[in-house]
């Protein structure tokens, strides 16, 4: 079973001026990951794993009553925003919640688990 991992991080703590240099902590923090990352390649259960653009250079798509319209930017005041994401293959839900409880105790930032609806889910 697949499942897509979203990670959140404060908002307040992501400075779009400093964004694209990573404290030393977050460093170290990233340096962890990475490591657990491999245990998970050598495991066969790791599929993917990306870091998000700040919200700032972030463009949403929506319908309204005069058509499809663009918009840039952020769109409200938001405590957490989604700062990267990684999908995984495993056995199920069980092992899953054991993965990101190890990386959520490493980096200290809320990860959302959610299935991928695939296969399984198709009519």
């Amino acid at each position: 079973m697949k499942y897509l991992l979203l990670s959140y991080t404060p908002a307040a703590a992501w400075d779009a001026a400093t964004a694209g240099t990573p404290s030393e902590e977050a460093l170290a923090a990233f340096a962890a990951y990475q490591k657990f990352e491999q245990e998970l390649i050598a495991t066969g259960e790791f599929v993917s794993s990306e870091g998000l653009g700040h919200p700032v250079v972030s463009t949403t798509i929506r319908k309204t009553p005069d058509g499809v319209v663009a918009t840039d930017g952020p769109f409200a005041e938001l405590k957490e925003v989604l700062a990267s994401f990684a999908v995984i293959d495993v056995a199920g839900r069980e092992r899953a919640v054991e993965i990101v409880s190890r990386i959520v105790e490493v980096l200290g930032e809320p990860i959302e688990i959610r299935p991928i609806m695939g296969d399984d889910f198709a009519a």
